[in-house]
């Protein structure tokens, strides 16, 4: 690169870039790059519905892979695990339509995340609203096994809505019964814990209230608890603590932290709360102990060189994988807390972007800062896919997925669902 100059590489020479009038110069670094990288979007959109698509690994396909299956040379797992990255491979965009008994509601706004249940039968989702805050709804995702790829969406215009940082699932009363928002008022932040019952087209006079909210300095993440020693527990990653509550009694217990909390994850076969923080160090708090002054309450501690912005236990809790800032997705083994595989490709400086695990299909998804969705083997990181946005990249344009062999329920659909803008798009196995 040469100061003052730009190249282009269609005319295979350099260019001065020079001021216009009032020294108003429309050619910069950052706009030739933009459209550069809005020419390869559209190329690949472009091979895309042509369908030009190249098999993941070289001499992998769905015959060979019959052949070694019966002939001994590949087991069960990893025949099952080749399948799926060949049918990732092959996933289509299609677009869903969304229906609202509120018909003026449908498609008015910008989808900022959406977040499945455990059975990936309703998605929750936080919609951007034109005058500033956010909608909260839930889609029911039953009619995606259907040709006409409808879905339902429901809405809640009960409760002053705020902008929201993170929201999980919760499991009170039945499995996914609630749901934990961690949002931001104008100073003090809000935790809330609402009914999924509220969005529900059934019975509308009768509406549950919020079972639990307070204020709080500004959130960054929660996780709810899972395991039967910490019962009805949520947690809240805070600017510099964590604060864990009991939902029934009441009692809360705060951790000091070094850094601000910006993801949380409980583990479930133990009452561990793994925790990444903005300063790039992850750790556990065991739930047992009490709060004890000074650091002797973290169990494990690793270190990532930038912000962990999303965390993941793989399901024998044995691995933690973690995203940051610096684009970087590392595999830790938590019994030697060294890290064990790197995920390259990946593509973050400063958004808070969350990591998909889906280790029954042997698959690692994440949407990138710039737009594009990429899918990994988790096996043996390699890249298996890069899915364009179909709208130009933007801050304001970074898509929102789930990943999971059953979309709708245990007789679903398998497939990717990617929430874009003010629409919704399902990937759907060929």
């Amino acid at each position: 690169e040469l100061p003052g100059f730009y190249y282009d590489s269609e005319k295979n020479r350099y260019f001065r870039l020079l001021p216009g009038h009032n020294n108003y110069n429309p050619l910069t670094k950052e706009s030739i790059q933009y459209k550069a990288m809005e020419r390869e979007r559209l190329r690949l959109l472009e091979e895309e519905e042509k369908q030009k698509k190249k098999t993941t690994r070289a001499g992998l396909n769905s015959s060979i892979l019959l052949q070694k299956r019966h002939l001994g040379l590949l087991s069960s797992t990893s025949y099952c695990r080749l399948v799926h990255e060949l049918k990732v491979n092959c996933m289509q965009r299609r677009k869903v339509e969304i229906h609202s008994p509120d018909s003026s509601v449908a498609g008015t706004n910008n989808f900022k995340i959406i977040v499945a249940d455990a059975a990936c039968e309703r998605i929750f989702t936080v919609n951007d609203v034109e005058h500033g805050g956010c909608k909260y709804g839930i889609i029911n995702l039953s009619g995606l096994g259907k040709e006409s790829l409808t879905v339902e969406m429901y809405d809640n215009l009960y409760f002053t809505n705020r902008k929201v940082n993170s929201v999980c699932w919760a499991s009170l009363t039945h499995p996914d019964s609630h749901l934990c928002l961690m949002g931001i008022a104008e100073t003090p932040g809000c935790a809330s814990l609402l009914p999924a019952s509220l969005f529900s087209s059934t019975n509308p006079g009768d509406r549950p209230g919020m079972l639990c909210s307070f204020t709080i300095s500004t959130a960054w993440s929660c996780a709810w608890c899972l395991n039967p020693q910490a019962d009805n527990c949520f947690s809240t990653g805070l600017t510099r603590r964590v604060l864990v509550t009991n939902v029934v009694t009441g009692h809360r217990q705060t951790f000091g932290t070094s850094s601000d909390v910006l993801a949380q994850q409980f583990a479930t076969q133990t009452p561990m709360l793994y925790n990444g923080c903005r300063s790039g160090e992850i750790f556990s708090i065991d739930m047992r102990q009490r709060n004890r002054k000074g650091q002797s309450w973290k169990a494990i501690r690793l270190f990532h060189d930038s912000a962990v912005t999303s965390i993941r236990l793989l399901e024998a809790e044995h691995y933690l994988m973690a995203a940051d800032m610096a684009g970087k997705i590392k595999l830790w083994d938590l019994r030697t807390a060294k890290c064990v595989k790197q995920y390259k490709g990946h593509h973050n400086e400063y958004a808070v972007l969350p990591l998909h695990v889906n280790e029954e299909e042997g698959l690692l998804t994440a949407v990138g800062q710039d737009c594009y969705t990429r899918i990994w083997s988790l096996q043996d990181t390699h890249l298996l896919r890069t899915i364009p946005s179909p709208y130009p990249s933007s801050k304001d344009a970074i898509p929102s997925v789930v990943f999971s062999s059953r979309l709708g329920g245990s007789r679903g659909v398998p497939g990717l669902l990617m929430a874009v803008k003010q629409d919704l798009y399902h990937f759907s196995y060929n």
